[in-house]
């Protein structure tokens, strides 16, 4: 099962030798348990002690894996290290939901400190990496493909970090942040939860922040999705907003996606706001993006469905170009909403350009 869980220097480093470069100094009372093909992740992951290492090797594991330790690193070796869907009947209660990876703590205790890096999760009916109920987890180097719904998703949870994970082909979200996933509530404070430096392609919607407040957006590359980025508000208190989205790289968003239960058909959308305040949209550079849905467009206010306006966004130093039916598109009736900087050709209504 774990062949180096005592023998962890001299076996660690003869499988890792220069790929990870030196370890950093070990804590006497932390282990690494290195895991190759044909064992159990989650025997491991179970046997495993809060702020332990479980180490995967190259190759294809077919199992779902459920970690709830808190301090808990679970690091493949690269892309080569592939998580599928079992074979068997389903194991576990994050197999049933059909998803690859989850990280749950409970309903009254987040569950702290858990690290996701560095390995690939593809073909999971629901979710490649779930996520409920954690403080300050972290996702990084992780690429979810081919995932049912959503690469990458987190619900309930605060001071989340998700940095440099590629997310293709997923059915819905590349990566999908909420507050709540099937309750009806206002927006949660995430507590500076980070979405930084992902590359999103080819999903129904490249990032979506749903009912959250506090989160950053940034320096993310997003193209050919059938949507960029969208903040999604509704009648709810507190009202989601109070975010930014900066810096990221958002083209050809062009992938054409029909109408669902919640939205209405997508196609040729950068960055939609709809139902959200006091959000700051500065520094991006939205191009090509080109469709005819309600909400094609550079950057986008939007009416939620429900009728919640948008107000007291700022909308500044943006540089747009060649999105249709414009570069920036403000069909919200919203106060306060304010479009200063940008560098574009075409806006509805005329005059949001500088």
């Amino acid at each position: 099962m774990t062949k180096c869980h005592i023998a962890y220097l001299a076996c660690t480093a003869a499988l890792i030798g220069a790929g990870l470069g030196a370890a950093p100094p070990v804590v006497a009372d932390q282990m690494t348990h290195v895991v190759f093909p044909g064992e159990s992740i989650q025997q491991v992951v179970d046997a495993a002690e809060p702020g332990d290492t479980v180490l995967l090797t190259p190759g294809t594991y077919r199992e779902s894996v459920k970690v709830s330790t808190p301090g808990l690193t679970l690091r493949g070796m690269g892309r080569g290290t592939v998580i599928q869907p079992a074979t068997k009947k389903a194991a576990n209660s994050c197999a049933e939901g059909g998803n690859g990876i989850c990280v749950v703590g409970t309903k009254d205790k987040n569950v702290k400190g858990v690290t996701v890096a560095s390995l690939t999760v593809t073909g999971f009916a629901r979710t490649g990496v779930f996520a409920m109920a954690t403080d300050g987890l972290t996702v990084r180097n992780v690429t979810a493909v081919k995932n049912g719904v959503w690469g990458i998703a987190q619900e309930r949870s605060v001071r989340g970090v998700f940095r440099k994970n590629t997310a293709r082909d997923n059915g819905d979200a590349g990566l999908f942040l909420a507050n709540a996933i099937k309750a009806e509530e206002g927006a949660a404070d995430t507590e500076g939860t980070v979405v930084a430096r992902n590359r999103l392609e080819g999903n129904r919607i490249g990032i979506t922040v749903r009912r959250l407040r506090n989160l950053t957006v940034a320096d993310n590359h997003i193209t050919g999705n059938c949507a960029g980025v969208f903040v999604v508000g509704d009648e709810n208190k507190p009202k989601a907003g109070a975010l930014t989205v900066r810096d990221n790289r958002i083209a050809r968003n062009n992938k054409s996606c029909p109408k669902s239960s919640r939205l209405d058909a997508l196609q040729g959308s950068g960055i939609v706001l709809t139902g959200a305040e006091d959000t700051l949209v500065t520094g991006n550079r939205v191009t090509d993006n080109a469709g005819n849905s309600s909400m094609s467009g550079g950057i986008v206010l939007f009416k939620s469905f429900v009728g919640t306006t948008s107000e007291r966004n700022r909308i500044t130093d943006n540089v747009l170009q060649g999105n249709t039916p414009a570069d920036l598109v403000n069909t919200d009736t919203g106060e306060g909403n304010t479009f200063e900087g940008n560098s574009c050709r075409a806006s509805q209504p005329a005059g949001l350009c500088s």
